[in-house]
Order: C-alpha cells, then structure tokens, then sequence
C-alpha cells in the first residue's frame, strides 16, 4: 500500500526582513512553445490529480524570493513548476518564503533546454537542496525523453537520485502519484513527449479535457450499448410473432 509522506511545516532557514518593493516579471519567455506547453499540461494535470485537496498550490514560471539579500540584488529566477502541500490556494504572483511561514516549495520541477541543463542541474539543485531544502526535486527535457531524472531529499545526506521503474517512471511519495513520460499530441504539438503524472495503479493523470472526452465516449459507448441491446429485445420480439414499433 503507497503511503504519502507529509511536508515539514518548519521553514527550513530562518527567513530575516525583506524590502517591499518586490518584483514577480523578468520578461524572459520560456524556451519554445513545447517548453510553455510542457509546464501547463503538468501544471493542469497536478491540479486535476489533486483536486481532491484543498490545500495545494501549483504554481509555474514564478519566482520565489526567500532571503533579503537575494531580494536586493534581484538574484531570483523562478522555478518552471513548484508544488506546496498544506497552505491555502490562494492566488500569488510569486512564492514568498516569509509570506508563507517560512514554507518553501515541496516539489519542484525544472524543464531543461541546451542553455539551462547545467544550471539546473548544478547551481539550481544545489539551492534547493541546501537552502529551500524541497523534498523532491525533477529535470526534464521536452525535446529528450530519456533525460528525466529525480532526488528526494535525505536529512543527513542531501539528495539521493530516485531509482525509475520498470516503465521509467519516479514515484514521489509527497504527491502519491508517479512522474512518467507520454508520447502524444497536445494542442498541436507533436507528437511529442510530455513529462505526465500517473497514479499509483498506473493511470494516466487526465487533462480536464481529456477527462470531458473520456466521459463523453464512456456515455456514445453506453448508448450504443443500449441500442444494441433494445435491437435484440426487438428482433426477439417479431420471432415471436410480436408486433414492434421502430
């Protein structure tokens, strides 16, 4: 049985006083438009995964600032999606550490391109082992499937990879729900591969579209169904001599 594991509630470092004059734009685009795509289809499909909560915040491309000084010096670069359990699902324009109780994200996920890969797998990972101390950290690149990988974070030990299954998949205890590549189209990009959550049985985490589609073929089914079924009554009918109506 998967147990999920629940988030420290402790702020990792102490969180001093910041300015007031935060900024939450940069006016740097995402990489391409699969890369854009890539953080809203995993972004659309955590919040459809979890709805069953009331205390996520999913949020992507947005900054977090968790010390005065980095807030100073304008040293922030947010990252592509984050994820926080036990707080309330308000809208934000960014992740503000002393805003949140010293909460820092819980999952965070960067999507890797040529000109980030060495930054977010070194500079990034470092900072949020050591400082925002996120439990589990992923990397994907949009245009590689082979390239996930995972951490979860030990106490004495830092970042520990996490081991793929069978399939290729990351289970991340926090979320109850497996990080996995899926090879299709999404709005008409692709086909492609797209980093997708799974459940535990191995289910693909739906998009709400995708979940409106799989209803409306579930419904065309059974009322195909039903006609087949009423076609038969009424052939059975007329064999035995009874008169039925079309």
């Amino acid at each position: 049985m998967v147990s999920i594991i629940q988030p420290p509630v402790e702020p990792a470092v102490p969180v001093p006083l910041p300015p007031d004059n935060l900024i939450f734009d940069d006016g740097e685009p995402l990489e391409s438009n699969r890369h854009r795509i890539a953080m809203n289809v995993l972004i659309r499909s955590a919040q459809q995964a979890l709805s069953h909560r009331s205390d996520v915040f999913i949020g992507g491309n947005m900054f977090v600032y968790f010390s005065r000084e980095q807030a100073m010096n304008r040293n922030v670069r947010g990252p592509d999606v984050l994820m926080v359990l036990g707080v309330p699902p308000r809208p934000r324009q960014g992740w503000v550490v002393w805003e949140e109780g010293g909460r820092y994200p819980d999952v965070i996920v960067e999507l890797l391109s040529p000109s980030t890969a060495a930054f977010d797998r070194g500079a990034k990972k470092d900072l949020y082992e050591q400082v925002f101390r996120t439990p589990y950290y992923f990397v994907f690149d949009p245009f590689a499937p082979e390239s996930l990988a995972g951490w979860r974070l030990n106490a004495s030990e830092g970042y520990q990879p996490l081991v793929a299954n069978e399939r290729g998949w990351l289970w991340c205890d926090l979320l109850g729900l497996w990080l996995g590549v899926w090879e299709g189209v999404i709005d008409r990009e692709g086909p492609c591969s797209w980093l997708r959550l799974y459940t535990p049985a191995g289910d693909l985490a739906l998009l709400p579209e995708e979940a409106a589609q799989q209803r409306a073929e579930q419904e065309k089914q059974r009322a195909e169904q039903e006609k087949q079924r009423a076609d038969r009554l009424a052939a059975k009918l007329r064999e035995l001599g009874v008169e039925v109506e079309d």
